[in-house]
């Protein structure tokens, strides 16, 4: 299907179909439990999960394939949004062309950055794409002001212009939208104790994951993919047959960079505003983290990698001391409160030292991420030959004397 074959067409189906559900496979308790806090089901998050999800998987295709670290990825992501807000000033509150100026010029970006700091490769690689992304940071900060708002961000106003449509709808600013569709509408479900929502701004973002996720598999399995593996696997030999593998690097950064973009068009059409604290070094880092996390190299481990930290970040940071004592009201009291002492450094502001554990335990176990763990688990269940069976295996490859 669409040029993949079996493997490729199976895991993009089930993708696809984790994306199309996720509204309900997000949310698996019913609203008045008391678990109902650890539900994923909501817009704003599930949106997340699908930007962050391209992030990575753009990133992937530097990292994973080329072996090339960059630390300053968040510049490309932020140059994108800072585009698509200039896009909805100037021009219109459709998410199009904002969305497609973000690709445009995070690619420009990347193109400059890239062919400056593949010049140098290993660590003083990833400290040049370091300092980029941080010498970009302060210029949004505090030099571009006029351009990026400095640390207020750059935001919409009702005195836009917006050549293509109306600076105001009833006093108001008009909402992103796509051809009319607006990226805030949503529709609810109530299914006895469970509610869903599905919300146009989520569908949008599943349908640029899927080009996006589709595009990543024909790059995996190109020839072109193929010569990035071949600049991880050995560069040096590589270039000793006669084999020029910076352009093949610098395309990869540059793909690299537009997926960066691409995710930071979507932010802006969700939510448009866009700040400086958008390509900060942690931005950067949280994206390898991603990646490390779900499986560098792999097609879905990346996208793993994304919705597992959002969804700390967005879940196990609201659960509080209150909330704790709630699951605990029916132990002894000083039980409960021996067990929210233990636990309170690991919630809330503290979900980052939950995170940091998490991630040194499966780089300690799970060196290729969860796509690894998963692997593992699948060769449990695949059914062990018997003796006899693997006596006559080997009986039938001996060759007759």
């Amino acid at each position: 299907m669409l040029g993949l074959n079996k493997k490729d067409t199976s895991l993009f189906l089930l993708v696809l179909a984790l994306v199309v559900f996720a509204p309900l496979l997000l949310n698996p308790f019913p609203e008045g439990s008391e678990l109902a806090q650890f539900n994923a089901g909501y817009p704003d998050l599930m949106q997340r999960f699908l930007i962050f999800g391209i992030f990575a998987v753009g990133f992937n295709i530097l990292f994973g394939l080329t072996g090339y670290l960059s630390f300053g990825h968040a510049a490309f992501l932020g140059v994108g949004s800072y585009a698509g807000v200039w896009m909805m000033k100037l021009l219109t509150m459709n998410v199009i062309p904002a969305i497609f100026m973000s690709v445009v010029f995070a690619g420009l970006f990347s193109l400059l950055v890239g062919y400056i700091s593949l010049r140098r490769s290993g660590i003083y690689f990833s400290i040049l794409t370091l300092a980029f992304a941080q010498m970009s940071f302060s210029l949004a900060y505090s030099v571009l002001t006029p351009i990026t708002n400095g640390e207020t961000g750059l935001q919409l106003a009702l005195n836009d212009p917006r050549v293509l449509g109306v600076s105001q709808v009833d006093g108001s600013i008009p909402a992103a939208n796509f051809f009319g569709i607006a990226m805030r509408d949503s529709f609810e479900l109530s299914m006895g104790g469970w509610l869903f929502t599905f919300n146009a701004g989520y569908y949008l973002c599943a349908v640029v994951m899927m080009v996006a996720f589709y595009v990543a598999i024909r790059i995996f399995r190109s020839p072109f993919g193929m010569m990035l593996r071949a600049v991880k696997s050995n560069q040096q030999r590589m270039n000793f047959t006669g084999l020029n593998s910076k352009p093949y690097t610098l395309a990869a950064f540059v793909i690299s960079g537009m997926y960066a973009g691409l995710a930071g068009g979507l932010m802006v059409a969700m939510d448009p505003l866009a700040g400086a604290e958008r390509m900060q070094w942690t931005a950067s880092g949280e994206v390898v983290l991603m990646t490390i996390l779900g499986g560098a190299g792999t097609l879905i481990g990346p996208v793993l990698g994304a919705g597992f930290i959002k969804y700390c970040e967005n879940i196990f940071s609201k659960i509080n001391d209150n909330i704790l004592y709630d699951w605990f009201a029916g132990l002894p009291e000083g039980l409960a409160d021996f067990l929210v002492f233990v636990i309170h450094p690991f919630i809330g502001k503290g979900w980052h030292l939950t995170l940091g554990i998490m991630f040194m335990l499966i780089v300690i176990f799970l060196p290729g991420g969860i796509m690894e763990g998963f692997e593992r688990i699948g060769r449990l269940f695949k059914r062990k030959p018997s003796s006899g069976e693997s006596v006559s295996a080997k009986t039938s490859t001996t060759p007759a004397e």
